[in-house]
């Protein structure tokens, strides 16, 4: 008889929270729109578990046209009021409001480099691999997180604190985090070493 496989305790028994742990979290992510989702859903997850964002996220793909940047930063009155009508989502005006600024700093940003290139350049230009057996020696935000939530207010990014970015950055495979026992832990380590840094210029 075999045991069950060995998991980071917050991914539970929750279907989908395996499926996400198993498939997503701690896996490289380049790709810019994957990466301003990422980054506008650990906004809205403040204050709130992740399940409930992730049990949510079709319907925040849906309410904001897939995380098209620029559709988004076209947002006006009736979007908003759209949006906050929406029981499919976290109806908070704040976080709705920021994702609109945020899609307009991600565009500014573009005019000169990729959002990837510009994270996983303040991220050091690879995935930090970690060696993690207690989640008490996890951290809830590192010096780097703090030097890219800085960098991005800078940029006129919102709800991006230290806190914030270190999550996106465990969830999008800047860090692996996952403990050495996890059966995830070898796989992100393979996909993390093949990293290739996003080139600098344009959007990838």
């Amino acid at each position: 008889m075999t045991s069950d496989p060995t998991r980071c305790r917050w991914a539970g028994t929750d279907p989908l929270y395996v499926r996400y742990h198993d498939e997503e979290w701690g896996v490289p992510k380049t790709d810019d729109r994957a990466l301003f989702e990422k980054l506008v859903l650990e906004g809205f997850q403040s204050g709130l578990s992740w399940i409930t964002i992730l049990r949510k996220r079709d319907n925040f793909r849906k309410a904001f046209h897939n995380f098209d940047p620029a559709r988004i930063a076209r947002y006006g009155d009736k979007d908003k009021a759209r949006l906050m009508a929406d029981a499919g989502i976290v109806r908070n005006h704040l976080k709705i409001e920021a994702t609109i600024d945020n899609a307009r700093a991600l565009l500014k940003l573009q005019k000169h480099t990729s959002l990837a290139a510009f994270m996983w350049g303040l991220a050091g230009g690879k995935p930090q691999i970690n060696a993690h057996r207690a989640f008490k020696s996890i951290p809830a935000e590192t010096p780097t997180s703090k030097a890219i939530s800085k960098a991005l207010k800078k940029e006129g990014f919102r709800f991006v604190g230290p806190t914030t970015v270190y999550a996106f950055m465990q969830s999008t495979g800047m860090v692996n985090d996952h403990l050495v026992d996890c059966l995830s832990y070898e796989p992100c380590v393979r996909l993390q070493r093949a990293f290739k840094m996003p080139k600098r210029a344009g959007k990838p």
